[in-house]
């Protein structure tokens, strides 16, 4: 047994990692709607939701038997084999959750617990079954094939459920109060404030008392014997309180509306969720002690899971904590609250997802149906339509750009009282539904109800939508294949397995942590640059990106220069990469152009702007061209350059390298004299080719990409010029 004392060890160390990434994940779920509508300061956000995860916990005591009995039949295994599967799992659930969170991406922890368990399961059950001879058939008496596929089966009809009330909800909302809904709100605000947390009251505190460990048997069957009453009292109770508010202070009653949902979700987000994180070693505790109790431990099966058991409340309020201090501390999460929030933002900005065909395909269905029905409604009342789904009354855009919210009250608090609705009924009946599917479907369709996803912003937004979508069902399959395949390992190789398994997990942790580091560098440097307000026309800002910007042209270009001639695949590899990453850093310095170019009175006569903003994209796609040109040539194993060419490869070069030197706004350099050496450069290297030609030196592949390059490194000299020329001018503005 002190084998398995290590396994509860690694099990509850697990359970507190598991618990920081997986709130660092979830976090987004109860987070989302008071920080998109920046209802407070975040501080404040904050300590109302740690208060909703304190009283969350007590409540998710009847939803630990889903880690201990929901997919398999532990009468069917040994004590030695459920310490293998909830080994398993718990190690599977901290690598994939922890991954997600790198990039920012919600995932359903649920999903990731659920397809866990099935996967060490099964693979459990396959062993057993092979070591005794039987059938592939009995693995029917070893899984809870029923169970599973309930559970599944109301996961991923949560997705349609959730997007359709979300929807429906919030157009009717928008459409009583619109998005200029001060006014309204004092006529009826209050009715319709109390109906929401009546709603958010019923289906938590009164629905989630059935698994609560702290109540009594007494007065759960007191509270459910007067439903009705308690919904009447919760009704009038906070109609009056709404509507004297209203009356006697200038309090934005949607406000308190909004922290008490956050409160409330995040108690049904603990109540539901804190299984998958402490489910799984609480199982794998009493089991241990249920085999504790027996003469032969290791050869007794455990029927005794199936008996119900209460949570250590102690425990439970712990774990409270740990997911407190993890919502506080942990910079994962603001990553993955920030996706979710951008996807569903009223107005556009840094999109984070590309476009894709499916997408496109997608938004164009959309369009066409939505002209289809233009068609059908009288354009009278499509008018009356626009002018409530008006964004441009609301008030939060009389503010400035970086100080507006990502969405108002009323849609913070329609996203809070269908999700919280729709998980605690889940709860109440024990189906362990995912709270990240609910909130984010919930979250995308009132942003879809809302008009948010307009005709630039679109096609990114419901990629992003598809990519979260295809996350999940990714996150099913490759939970299942991983706890799988650690299952068996560790069934085998026992605790030098586990050990050996800790260390590499530790170890990836590790390293996702300084992926993580650097991607949000990145993404902050682009954020920032959008939001920029400076209205000098060439900022400080706006010269050092264009400063780095030329630095790394010359940087990437001298590499692929030096990777061709020396015909190193990797460098010319790892050039192409760069090449992606300018892309996007010529789409900053783009923005920020445009973003300036309100400010400046005049500059409709300046034809070298259109031109620079062009010029600085097509430096960056020349040089992407140049950089995957000569990787595919040296990918293909074709002939490499010839001395000659190495030679004048290495003349443009340090012509260009010249040509990037001239550019400082600080010292006048003779940016003209340079520009135009380079060019006559460009024509002695095109005439030295047909030379080398003609002796019989040259290969026709690559003859062709010497010259793609000669021609294609001036262009990226045009371009230079286009923005030298803008920056003469700009510092005369």
């Amino acid at each position: 047994m002190e084998t398995y004392l290590i396994f509860i060890i690694i099990l509850f160390v697990l359970a507190i990692s598991d618990l920081i990434v997986g709130v660092a994940n979830d976090a987004v779920n109860f987070l989302n709607s008071a920080i998109g509508s920046k209802v407070a300061p975040r501080h404040i956000i904050l300590i109302v939701a740690g208060f909703g995860v304190v009283v969350g916990t007590l409540f998710s005591s009847g939803m630990m038997e889903v880690a201990r009995k929901a997919i398999f039949h532990p009468e069917m295994f040994y004590f030695s084999d459920v310490m293998t599967i909830f080994v398993a799992v718990m190690f599977t659930d901290v690598i994939l959750l922890d991954m997600y969170n790198t990039f920012g991406i919600p995932t359903s922890t649920t999903v990731s617990l659920i397809s866990g368990l099935l996967g060490g399961s099964l693979a459990v059950s396959f062993i057993k079954i092979s070591e005794a001879g039987q059938s592939i058939n009995e693995i029917g008496n070893y899984i809870n094939t029923a169970r599973v596929s309930g559970i599944f089966s109301a996961i991923f009809l949560s997705v349609l459920i959730s997007f359709i009330a979300g929807s429906v909800i919030q157009f009717i909302s928008r459409l009583i109060f619109t998005f200029d809904y001060k006014e309204r709100f004092r006529k009826y605000g209050a009715i319709w404030g109390a109906l929401a947390l009546t709603a958010i009251t019923y289906f938590i505190f009164i629905k989630g008392a059935k698994g609560t460990a702290f109540l009594s048997k007494e007065d759960v069957d007191w509270i459910l014997s007067h439903t009705k009453t308690v919904l009447l009292t919760s009704v009038i109770f906070w109609t009056v309180v709404f509507q004297l508010l209203l009356w006697f202070t200038k309090i934005n009653i949607l406000k308190p509306i909004v922290l008490i949902g956050t409160f409330s979700l995040a108690l049904a987000f603990a109540a539901n969720d804190l299984v998958n994180f402490i489910g799984v070693p609480l199982a794998g505790l009493n089991s241990y002690q249920i085999a504790s109790m027996s003469e032969n431990p290791l050869s007794m099966t455990m029927e005794a899971l199936k008996e119900p058991v209460k949570a250590n409340t102690v425990i439970l309020i712990l774990s409270g904590f740990i997911m407190i201090g993890t919502l506080w501390l942990n910079k994962k999460a603001r990553s993955v609250t920030k996706t979710e929030i951008n996807l569903g933002r009223q107005f556009e900005g840094y999109e984070k997802f590309e476009s894709s065909a499916l997408a496109r395909n997608i938004v164009r269905i959309g369009l066409n149906a939505s002209y289809t029905i233009k068609k059908i409604i009288p354009k009278k009342y499509l008018k009356k339509l626009d002018k409530r789904f008006d964004v441009n009354k609301a008030e939060y855009m009389k503010l400035k750009k970086k100080e507006r919210p990502a969405f108002d009250y009323i849609r913070a608090t329609v996203n809070l009282m269908v999700a919280s609705s729709l998980i605690s009924v889940a709860t109440s009946y024990k189906l362990p539904l995912s709270t990240t599917y609910v909130t984010f479907m919930v979250a995308m369709a009132t942003s879809f109800a809302d008009k948010a996803w307009g005709r630039d912003s679109a096609v990114y937004r419901v990629n992003g939508v598809l990519t979260v979508i295809a996350g999940w069902i990714f996150t099913a399959f490759i939970a299942v294949a991983i706890s799988a395949t650690l299952a068996t390992l560790i069934y085998y190789g026992g605790v030098a397995a586990v050990i050996i398994i800790f260390a590499l997990v530790a170890v990836s942790i590790v390293r996702t942590n300084l992926l993580h580091r650097k991607r949000e560098k990145k993404v902050k440097k682009v954020e920032e640059s959008l939001l920029e307000e400076e209205k000098a026309f060439l900022s400080n800002s706006f010269k050092e990106d264009l400063g780095n910007y030329l630095k790394n042209v010359d940087k990437i270009y001298s590499n692929i220069c030096s990777g061709l001639s020396a015909e190193k695949r990797n460098k010319l590899k790892k050039s192409k990469k760069q090449t992606k990453e300018l892309e996007e850093e010529s789409a900053v310095l783009i923005n920020k152009l445009l973003y300036s170019a309100q400010f400046v009175d005049g500059l409709e006569d300046n034809v070298e702007f259109g031109k620079t903003v062009t010029a600085i994209g097509d430096a960056a796609q020349n040089l992407r061209d140049i950089a995957k040109e000569a990787f595919e040539h040296i990918d293909n194993n074709h002939s490499g350059l010839i001395k000659e060419q190495i030679d004048d490869l290495k003349e443009l070069k340090d012509a260009l390298e010249s040509v990037v030197k001239a550019f400082d706004l600080e010292k006048k350099k003779n940016f003209n004299d340079r520009y135009e050496k380079a060019k006559d450069l460009i024509r002695k290297l095109d005439k030295n080719q047909i030379k080398y030609i003609k002796q019989g030196k040259l290969k026709a592949r690559t003859n062709l990409l010497f010259l793609n390059i000669i021609f294609k490194t001036e262009d990226i000299l045009d371009n230079l010029k286009a923005i030298n020329e803008f920056l003469k001018n700009g510092e005369k503005k």
